[in-house]
């Protein structure tokens, strides 16, 4: 029943390979080039800068909530999972994506060694947000917006190496601001790191099918008790609550995209009542699914 949790795994396309950077702009309907958009839980290998371009957004990662406001931006560490849960009407915003590897000029460099592994690889400093009012941080600012220009307009020659450095500058002012000292990850940290990733594939891939606990929790070979401990201390609330969530997150893009009436939609995401399913959908949007739907029509 099963599968690999590689489908909450983004795999980010670059248009050349010899240079895996690359800049999505996300607002609430679309995300270009193709990728992992809005309320679309994922995780990467790549680092990511996000900067808010208009209005606010909340980014969830490792289950808190970041929100921020225009001209601010977060840095999120490699290999966490992280969802845009909110976009202001008519906010966009930019990510960019790039590996480790283009901070370390080679493979066992000492810039590799003694400034990036040591922080890419260790879950204690997930999150840096930014905000123009610190002088460091407002510095970092103008380094993603110079980044976004670069990306958006003609590429003058060299332009690989601009961004290349400013990269290396935007990861300098950081450590020397931020990581003043690291600590090793817990192995129980790294442990639950990757149960969580396994049992949000399960109820991803099986959200529509009537699936209990038990079966949540054999996804990653625990306990029914462990399996809440996880999502309690990880995603901040339990599985069911995040299996409604999500459920009814799905539900919005069938009333939003199809023509099925609010039964069949109640059935296609995994409710057993239709009652029930407009009662929860009631609870978390405020509306009924039948006024959600009329409003964007």
């Amino acid at each position: 029943m099963t599968k690999s949790k590689q489908s909450l795994h983004e795999s980010n396309q670059y248009n050349d390979p010899s240079f895996p950077f690359g800049m999505y702009t996300i607002n609430r309907t679309k995300c270009i080039p193709k990728g992992r958009g809005y309320k679309d839980l994922h995780w990467h290998e790549e680092l990511q800068f996000t900067l808010v371009i208009t209005g606010e957004i909340i980014i969830k990662v490792n289950g808190i909530d970041y929100s921020l406001k225009q001209g601010e931006a977060i840095f999120m560490n490699s290999g966490l999972l992280h969802i845009t849960t909110y976009i202001s009407q008519n906010a966009n915003y930019v990510s960019f994506n790039f590996p480790y590897n283009m901070l370390s000029y080679f493979p066992g460099s000492r810039m590799e060694q003694s400034y990036v592994l040591p922080y890419t690889s260790n879950y204690t400093f997930p999150v840096t947000v930014f905000k123009s009012s610190i002088h460091w941080q407002n510095d970092c600012l103008c380094i993603l917006w110079s980044l976004k220009e670069i990306m958006n307009n003609d590429k003058d020659f060299g332009w690989e190496y601009i961004i290349s450095l400013k990269i290396t500058q935007l990861w300098f002012l950081m450590l020397k601001n931020t990581f003043q000292s690291i600590n090793e990850t817990p192995k129980s940290f790294i442990r639950n790191q990757e149960r969580i990733q396994l049992l949000l594939t399960f109820m991803h891939e099986n959200y529509s099918e009537d699936i209990s606990l038990q079966d949540i929790a054999n996804a990653a070979h625990v306990s029914v008790g462990e399996c809440t401990r996880c999502f309690k201390n990880i995603i901040h609330t339990t599985p069911y609550e995040y299996l409604l969530d999500y459920r009814i997150s799905k539900s919005m893009e069938l009333l939003a995209r199809t023509d099925y009436t609010v039964s069949e939609i109640a059935g296609r995401v995994g409710f057993n009542h239709v009652n029930h399913y407009i009662q929860s959908f009631k609870k978390r949007e405020k509306t009924t699914p039948m006024k959600y739907r009329q409003a964007l029509r």
